[in-house]
């Protein structure tokens, strides 16, 4: 770990400039962004067309199901699926080096625990 435990401030601030945190952050990042702007998209598509394609969504497709029901419903369906993709990324990517950050702080601030109970 790149921490200088010598260094001023709270040891949360310490780990939050080490290059494992800011790792973290960045694999974070390069998901949710990209995630939340497609799906922004997707969803601005959706409205868009409900307002100023009517006859277009208004399309049946059989019975009395058209384009802007399955549309609806498939908004449904991507936010499941992003879930579920945002969770196999955080189990893969994510969790591992939080889990190592997080053991890795409890340790640093055991001690100085310690020393407080002991004052008391």
């Amino acid at each position: 770990m790149s921490v200088d435990k010598n260094a001023t401030g709270t040891v949360y601030e310490r780990f939050q400039g080490g290059a494992e945190f800011q790792e973290l952050r960045r694999r974070f990042r390069r998901f949710v962004f990209p995630m939340t702007a497609a799906f922004l998209s997707w969803y601005l598509l959706y409205v868009v067309l409900s307002g100023w394609a009517r006859d277009f969504m208004g399309t049946e497709l059989f019975g009395s199901i058209n384009i802007a029901l399955v549309f609806g419903l498939l908004q449904f369906v991507s936010t499941f699926a992003i879930a579920y993709w945002y969770a196999r990324h955080a189990e893969r990517r994510l969790d591992p080096v939080a889990d190592e950050l997080r053991a890795e702080i409890e340790a640093e601030r055991a001690p100085a625990v310690e020393i407080a109970k002991d004052a008391t």
